[in-house]
C-alpha cells in the first residue's frame, strides 16, 4: 500500500473557532459526524430537529439561521459552517416509489438551505451528495470528470439529480460571490446504527436483516432482488464521517470529490460474505422480476487524498462484522 500524504492532524484550533450546523445530524451518517466533532473541539454543533425545522420551507430555514447568527452569547471570534447531511434516502424499492418526493425534497432542502447560508454570511458549506449522480453506464473506476457524461440509472435518478444541483449552485455561488462551498461525493455507506427497515433500507442492513431473521426461523432460503451481478463499492460510516471533517478543514475549491474505499465487490459475493457472518446456512435466491440498478460502482479515489489526505482505514469484512454484531445487539435491547 502507497504511504499516505504528510498532512498534519486535524487542527483543534480550527475546529475551536467553528460554530457547526449539522443537517441531519441526529441520523446514520451525521450522528457520526458530530461525535468526531466532538473529538475535535468545535466551538458549537448545532443539530436542528425535524420536529422544530422542516428544512423543505424557507421559513424554517431562515428561522433557524437567524437563531444560530443572532445569538447574543456566540464569541465574536467564531465563523459558522454548515455540513448538509439531511437527505430523504433509500434503497431502489424506496426511490421506486416515491419518486417525486425524492427529487422535491431534496432538491428544496439544499437549494434554499444553500442561498439562504450564503445570504447570512456563513463562511462554509458542506454541501453532501451522492453516489446516485453519476451516469447510469459510467467507466469504473468512477472519476469525478465523468459527473457529466451521461444520464443516472433511472430507478434513482429523481433522487441523484437532485443532490447533483447542489453542485452547480456550489460552483455557481462560488464563481459569482465568492461563497466557500464544497461537495463531497460519498459512495454507499454501511456500519452501526445504519436503516435496518425492509421498505427503505438500503442492500447491506437488508441483507443482513434478512439473512439473521431466516437464521433464526431456520428458514431454508432468502429471496434477494436483481440476480446478484451489479457491483458496488461501500465506505464504512465512520471513514465517511471522517472524510467528510477532513474535506470542511482543509479543502476549499470548486471540484467535487469522491469519497470510497476503492474496493468493488458483486453483490453476488457480498450476500455469500454476510450469509457466512451472519450464519444463515440456507439457500440465496434471487428474484430477477426485480431490478438490479447500476451495473457497476467503484470509484476513484485519488483526489480526495491528494486534496486533504483522505484514505478509508476500516477493512471491509471488519466492517461487516461490527454492523452485524450491532445490529444482533440491538434487536436484542428492544426485545428486552
Amino acid at each position: 500500500m502507497a504511504e499516505k500524504l504528510n498532512f498534519p492532524p486535524p487542527s483543534r484550533e480550527f475546529w475551536g473557532r467553528q460554530r457547526v450546523i449539522v443537517t441531519g445530524g441526529s441520523g446514520f451518517l451525521g450522528s457520526f459526524v458530530v461525535e468526531k466533532l466532538q473529538e475535535r473541539g468545535a466551538a458549537e454543533i448545532i443539530v436542528p430537529r425535524r420536529e422544530e425545522y422542516d428544512l423543505v420551507k424557507l421559513e424554517d430555514i431562515q428561522r433557524l439561521y437567524n437563531w444560530v447568527f443572532d445569538q447574543p452569547s456566540a464569541p465574536a471570534s467564531t465563523e459558522v459552517m454548515v455540513i448538509h447531511l439531511a437527505a430523504l434516502a433509500g434503497g431502489i424499492g424506496a426511490n421506486r416509489a416515491r419518486p417525486a418526493d425524492f427529487f422535491y425534497i431534496n432538491l428544496m432542502m439544499g437549494v434554499q438551505l444553500m442561498h439562504e447560508a450564503w445570504k447570512r454570511g456563513v463562511n462554509k458549506f458542506v454541501a453532501v451528495g451522492t453516489i446516485c449522480a453519476y451516469p447510469k453506464f459510467t467507466p469504473v473506476p468512477f472519476k469525478e470528470e465523468n459527473l457529466w457524461d451521461g444520464y443516472p440509472e433511472e430507478t434513482n435518478a429523481p433522487y441523484g439529480l437532485a443532490k447533483k444541483m447542489l453542485l452547480v449552485q456550489a460552483q455557481a455561488y462560488r464563481e459569482q460571490y465568492g461563497f466557500n462551498a464544497i461537495y463531497p461525493l460519498p459512495v454507499n455507506l454501511y456500519g452501526p446504527r445504519d436503516n435496518f427497515d425492509l421498505e427503505t433500507s438500503h442492500v447491506i442492513p437488508a441483507m443482513i436483516r434478512k439473512c439473521v431473521e431466516a437464521q433464526e426461523r431456520g428458514d431454508r432460503e432468502i429471496i434477494l432482488w436483481g440476480d446478484g451481478s451489479p457491483t458496488r463499492e461501500f465506505l464504512y460510516v465512520e471513514d465517511a464521517a471522517e472524510g467528510i471533517l477532513l474535506a470542511a478543514e482543509r479543502y476549499n475549491g470548486s471540484e467535487p470529490f469522491n469519497l470510497g474505499s476503492g474496493m468493488e465487490i458483486r453483490i453476488k459475493d457480498l450476500a455469500e460474505l454476510i450469509a457466512r457472518l451472519t450464519g444463515f446456512e440456507g439457500k440465496i435466491v434471487w428474484d430477477t422480476t426485480k431490478p438490479n440498478g447500476q451495473p457497476r460502482r467503484g470509484l476513484d479515489t485519488n483526489r480526495a487524498e491528494r486534496f486533504f489526505g483522505f484514505r478509508a482505514e476500516m477493512p471491509f469484512e471488519e466492517g461487516l462484522r461490527r454492523t452485524v454484531e450491532w445490529y444482533k445487539a440491538h434487536r436484542t435491547e428492544r426485545r428486552s
